[in-house]
């Protein structure tokens, strides 16, 4: 662990385009709606938080009233 801190301490070039890299993949694959127009996008898509309650199934029907 020492050796990979010591690597990107002395190359602070490599350390500054790693950087630049994983922020652009950060980008490109943000789920939110960012207009870059500079920048191609290929979101992944976010689901909903799943109901995690009691299955129910609602019925419609007509009820003759006399």
């Amino acid at each position: 662990m020492k050796k990979i801190i010591r690597f990107f301490l002395y190359h602070r070039v490599v350390t500054a385009i790693l950087l630049i890299f994983i922020i652009a993949g950060g980008i490109y694959t943000a789920p939110f709606n960012w207009n870059t127009g500079f920048f191609p996008r290929n979101t992944v898509p976010v689901d909903a938080i799943p109901d995690i309650g009691d299955n129910q199934q609602i019925v419609s029907c007509e009820w003759m009233v006399q």
